[in-house]
């Protein structure tokens, strides 16, 4: 079997000394995926793997020269986030739990399956993937907030890829927008994001609070000068967040601003030449936000209508979202990263998010404090009474359900699922038998 190496996460540093042990595992591991670098001491490893290594490391303890041990404390101090498995004799088990305390992912005691192996080494290709991703968004969106703003956009749902495709786009094109969607879903990230990206990001974007703008504050927004005055977004953007919960009164001054991109005070002799972008968002309560606009004013600053989708409607981005945002609220509080519990997986899985990404970063908090096993509000993170479901079940019901709304959010094309997945093609099958998964039904529905 040809390696899949379609993601870099699935490149993996194998360090042993024992050359039969190590070109059994070597072959084992290649033929379910991985792209294997293989190296007989901790040293030589040293010299290869940087902070950047796009993959794990899988290591035995007892080396020649630097053993396993240090190897993971010096890759520790390179990278917190390097998944490194240590492989240990029986004598070594101790060595080994101390280890895991240290920030080891795994450990493996001699002689061990070939199934452990691959299981051990999934998890953490899996886990190295979703980190490397939420790095990329992070880096590329500095200073876009505490605790990474672009969590909205993080995932590998078609729409959330189409959105992040078109950020770069949009800045450089310079015209206005009217983002709609659900509370929590990331429109004000958006915006904020496309204008960061372009030219305008030297000047300023005012945002505006449109639905809880009382008369006095609308008069600040239309003087002349003054800190909230719409001026100060001259060569910038102009935010107007809910704009279609906006009073009547404020959506007719708005009118001539949007289309003559002028502001008229009675204090001004002439009207005053605003050059800005108008961005809008709309959308938080049920219905058509554009019915709920005046069209003078919607079909002037409506140039691009984009949606930002649910949290229900690209289920298959909560697990990297869910853990993004964990990991995220973990550094913030200087608290370790709780396990994973039953009632918390079930309700991942099961929940609508009708506060979308916004509801899922209070809940990563709630987990992180140890209080998301206190069920929330109309959920029981029981499973239904008669049902009889083990923890086992509830688990692989996860599983299958993710890869099932993986493949389609694809369309049916299984190459993008199983990248979107992160999995190994081999193992991604294997999974799909165990779980018996209709591949044929799901290609006909996309």
């Amino acid at each position: 079997m040809t390696p899949d190496t379609t993601s870099p996460a699935h490149a993996l540093a194998l360090v042993e000394d024992d050359g039969d042990l190590a070109a059994s595992m070597a072959q084992l591991l290649t033929l379910s995926g991985y792209a294997v670098s293989l190296f007989t001491t901790a040293d030589a490893a040293l010299a290869r793997i940087g902070p950047d290594w796009p993959g794990i490391v899988i290591s035995d303890v007892r080396l020649p020269g630097t053993s396993g041990i240090e190897l993971l404390r010096t890759l520790r101090q390179r990278d917190p986030a390097l998944p490194v498995i240590l492989v240990t004799g029986h004598g070594d088990v101790a060595m080994a739990v101390d280890a895991l305390k240290d920030g080891a992912w795994d450990f493996l005691t001699k002689p061990f399956a070939p199934e452990s192996l691959l299981a051990a080494a999934e998890r953490a290709a899996t886990a190295r993937a979703l980190a490397l991703e939420n790095r990329r968004l992070l880096e590329g969106n500095a200073g876009a907030g505490a605790g990474g703003e672009a969590s909205a956009l993080i995932g590998q749902s078609p729409a959330i890829r189409r959105l992040r495709a078109m950020i770069p786009v949009l800045a450089q094109a310079d015209m206005d927008l009217f983002i709609e969607g659900e509370t929590g879903t990331g429109k004000d990230l958006f915006a904020r994001l496309v204008h960061r990206a372009g030219k305008r990001a030297r000047h300023r974007l005012l945002g505006v609070p449109c639905a809880a703008l009382p008369d006095p504050l609308q008069d600040a927004l239309f003087a002349p000068h003054g800190d909230a005055s719409v001026t100060t977004a001259r060569r910038g953007t102009l935010l107007l967040d809910d704009i279609d919960l906006a009073p009547a009164t404020l959506q007719a001054r708005l009118v001539p601003l949007a289309e003559e991109r002028v502001l008229r005070a009675p204090s001004l002799r002439e009207p005053l030449p605003l050059e800005c972008r108008i961005v809008a968002t709309g959308g938080t309560v049920p219905g058509d936000p554009a019915l709920r606009i005046a069209p003078a004013l919607f079909y002037r600053i409506a140039a691009l209508r984009l949606v930002m989708p649910p949290l229900r409607e690209r289920r298959e981005d909560i697990p990297a979202l869910f853990a993004h945002l964990a990991d995220a609220a973990a550094t913030r509080m200087r608290r370790p990263m709780p396990v994973m519990t039953g009632t918390v997986r079930d309700h991942l899985i099961r929940h609508d998010w009708p506060g979308n990404v916004r509801e899922l970063a209070h809940f990563a908090d709630r987990f992180v404090l140890g209080l998301a096993d206190a069920a929330p509000q109309g959920f029981s993170g029981q499973p239904a009474p008669g049902s009889g479901e083990t923890l086992g079940e509830r688990v692989d019901a996860f599983e299958r359900e993710t890869i099932v709304a993986a493949i389609r959010a694809s369309g049916g094309e299984i190459g993008v699922a199983i990248r979107a997945l992160g999995l190994p093609r081999k193992t991604f099958y294997y999974k799909v038998h165990k779980h018996g998964i209709d591949l044929t039904s799901l290609r006909q529905e996309g």
